[in-house]
C-alpha cells in the first residue's frame, strides 16, 4: 500500500523478528521507535500503520489532545494511564500522529505549564522504557520539535518523506490502480502518468485516480 520509500521498507524488514524470543535470546534490545517527518500527503500515517502490519503487532493510536483534562493533575494522570495501557498490550506499535502540534503548544505558558509537564513525562518514558512498545511518531513541521527528542535514544531513526520521484510516482499509481482497477491495470500508461504528475504527493495521486473514475462514471465509460 506504500509506493517507493525503499530505505524505510528495508529498515522494517531488518527488524521484522526484533520482538521474537530468538532476538531476546540473542541479546538484542527492542527497537524504540521511528520519527517520520515530511510533506503532507506523502504517506507518513500509512507508513505508521504498515509497521504494525508488517511486524504482526497490534496498533494503538495516541491522540495527544485527549490527554489533557480540565482538573489539576488530571492530564499527568492520563499520561501515566496511557503508558500503563500501552505496556500492558506490549509488544505493540504506538502511533503518535502529528506530534509536532503537541510540541507547538508546549512553548506557551497559557495552560500553567501543563503541556510541558505532559510532554516531559512522555519524553522521559521514551528514553527509559524497556517494554516492547514501538513508538511511531509522524510530524509535518520539524521546527516545532525540540532538539532533545531528535537525538538517538528516544527514536532509533528518523525518515524524511519527501515528494515522490518519477519512479516512486509510478509505484504509487500502480498501488492505486491495482486497488480500484485490478483487472485492467495493463491498459494504463503508468510511465506517462508518473511523468505528468511532477511534484504531486501520494495523496494527490490517489485523488487523480478517483477523479478520473468520477469522470468516466458520469460519461458512461
Amino acid at each position: 500500500d506504500l509506493g517507493g520509500f525503499d530505505n524505510f521498507k528495508d529498515w522494517l524488514s531488518l527488524r521484522k523478528q526484533a520482538f521474537s524470543q530468538e532476538a531476546i535470546n540473542y541479546g538484542l534490545p527492542y527497537p524504540k521507535g521511528l520519527l517520520l517527518v515530511g510533506v503532507q500527503g506523502t504517506g507518513k500515517s500509512i507508513a505508521a500503520k504498515i509497521i504494525a502490519n508488517e511486524w504482526d503487532l497490534p496498533l494503538l493510536r495516541l491522540d495527544f489532545g485527549r490527554l489533557f483534562g480540565s482538573l489539576v493533575g488530571q492530564s499527568e494522570q492520563r499520561v501515566r494511564k496511557m503508558i500503563q495501557v500501552a505496556e500492558a498490550l506490549a509488544p505493540c506499535v504506538l502511533w503518535v500522529d502529528e506530534i509536532d502540534k503537541a510540541f507547538a503548544g508546549a512553548n506557551s505558558n497559557s495552560d500553567g505549564g501543563t503541556t510541558s509537564r505532559v510532554l516531559s513525562t512522555f519524553l522521559t518514558w521514551l528514553s527509559e522504557k524497556t517494554s516492547p512498545v514501538f513508538v511511531a511518531a509522524t510530524a509535518n513541521n520539524i521546527e516545532y520539535i525540540p532538539s532533545e527528542i531528535l537525538r538517538k535514544g528516544r527514536f532509533d531513526e528518523m525518515f524524511f518523506f519527501n515528494l515522490p520521484t518519477t519512479e516512486e510516482r509510478k509505484d504509487i499509481f500502480e498501488v492505486h490502480l491495482k486497488k480500484y482497477r485490478p483487472d485492467n491495470i495493463d491498459t494504463f500508461q503508468v510511465p506517462v502518468l508518473a511523468k505528468l504528475s511532477k511534484e504531486f504527493s501520494g495523496a494527490e495521486i490517489e485523488q487523480v485516480v478517483i477523479e478520473a473514475m468520477r469522470l468516466g462514471f458520469i460519461e458512461g465509460r
